[in-house]
């Protein structure tokens, strides 16, 4: 019947197979059928009235257990991972100074607030979302004294074919440079922020030069006074509910993983579709047309169900080709494997934890060759964001200072944080719908 349960501001932190309604005989043959959610709000975010018997779309149970004030399950034939993204950043000396700010952040706390970091701000890192902050920051009045890409624009130039065939993306790029003309921006591409300075907050930053591997060329440093810097890396696909349920991964040509999917945006695991940012970062107008492509193949699935294996449209072509514009931006502004360079022994890495570079290389010292065991030495990603800000640079220095080195998402229990007391009231022996 098409309708559907809307439950915003909610955080899915356990997927399984099997319904908890089920009882230990339905075994097997349910855990094919059905996908059970978890689910806890946001802080702060209201519960609101459990969803009513029905609601979700024809053919599906009812979203109908609230094991809580906080926790509820739902159940579902198919299921479709679409968990975004966040910002990747890479560290150097004075990264944890107030007044130094992630690029996306920055965006979005103008759009939500309009709120500045600062009057004189420092765009910095990797990526073409760089430019849309610069113009965003400028417009909302604030001076921009240099934008600083670590990689190369001209890049692009070595794909002319995949660049004739996305003129959207290209007239895009055309705007942006008319904005930064227009604020009088200026652009240093091949540099990097290597060192942020001041006392109670930032007040000024060094750029260096970069070579082809990121390494910062001697010499080539130049000051500029700030009193904000926003910085930013690209994006890493969000892939903890993805990893927990096995599915298989790719490595993006930044060097992130991402969900492997087929042309119907279904996963090798049965019942199973991703879209949008988990399966490689790429816009939200791609991230859309993905997400039209799985519902398609999902309903198609739904309403052939016991007659054989039944296909959805597929990926159109425009949508295989932003697809590999994506994979042409990602690898363009894939981080160097000799960033590390920039670090010093008394950099901080994880800021939850407040690791260092030194502690980190000497884990690599005892052994420690990946996250995992470089955490159990360090406690590098054992704080509040697991690992979220650090996992590059740890992943990074456990292979020995590779800055290229891909990432390898480790499997969590949990794909977000959970109180105690939810998960207590979530425990088996509470009846579906008993709210006990």
């Amino acid at each position: 019947d098409g309708r559907i349960t809307h439950l915003p501001r909610r955080h899915v932190w356990t997927a399984e197979g099997g319904d908890p309604a089920a009882g230990p005989d339905r075994g097997r043959d349910w855990d094919r059928d059905y996908w059970t959610l978890r689910h806890v709000p946001v802080d702060g975010a209201s519960t609101g009235p459990a969803p009513a018997p029905g609601a979700p779309v024809s053919g599906t149970p009812a979203a109908s257990d609230a094991t809580g004030p906080g926790i509820r399950v739902t159940t579902a034939r198919f299921l479709l991972l679409a968990t975004g993204a966040y910002e990747r950043q890479l560290p150097f000396p004075g990264w944890t100074l107030p007044g130094v700010v992630a690029a996306g952040g920055a965006q979005a706390v103008l759009k939500d607030s309009r709120a500045l970091p600062g009057r004189r701000i420092v765009v910095a890192g990797s990526g073409p979302l760089l430019l849309a902050v610069a113009v965003s920051l400028a417009e909302a009045g604030a001076e921009i004294p240099v934008l600083a890409e670590a990689g190369s624009y001209a890049a692009y130039a070595t794909r002319p074919g995949t660049l004739a065939r996305n003129p959207a993306k290209a007239a895009e790029g055309v705007r942006l440079a008319g904005e930064l003309l227009r604020y009088r921006i200026p652009v240093r591409t091949r540099s990097a922020v290597v060192r942020a300075h001041g006392t109670d907050r930032v007040e000024a930053v060094t750029l260096a030069t970069l070579d082809r591997e990121w390494r910062p060329v001697p010499g080539t440093e130049v000051r500029i006074g700030c009193d904000a810097l926003a910085v930013g890396h690209g994006l890493v696909p969000q892939l903890e509910l993805a990893v927990t349920l096995g599915c298989t991964l790719r490595t993006a040509p930044d060097g992130t993983p991402a969900v492997a999917v087929d042309d119907q945006q279904r996963t090798d695991i049965a019942g199973l579709w991703a879209a949008g940012e988990s399966t490689g970062i790429g816009g939200v107008e791609l991230a859309l047309k993905e997400g039209r492509v799985a519902a398609l193949s999902m309903t198609a699935s739904l309403h052939q169900r016991g007659q054989g294996h039944q296909r959805g449209r597929g990926r159109t072509t425009t949508t295989a080709r932003q697809r590999r514009f994506a994979d042409l931006m990602a690898g363009v502004h894939r981080p160097g494997a000799h960033w590390t360079h920039w670090l010093t022994d008394e950099t901080e890495v994880c800021r939850c934890e407040e690791v260092t570079v030194h502690e980190l290389r000497q884990a690599y010292e005892l052994g420690a060759r990946d996250v995992r065991s470089a955490k159990l030495l360090t406690r590098a990603g054992m704080g509040w964001c697991q690992g979220r800000m650090c996992e590059t640079a740890v992943t990074c220095l456990a292979a020995g200072g590779d800055g290229s080195a891909p990432l390898a998402p480790a499997r969590r229990p949990l794909s977000c944080p959970v109180s105690l007391r939810d998960l207590a009231e979530s425990a088996p022996s509470a009846e579906p719908g008993s709210g006990t």
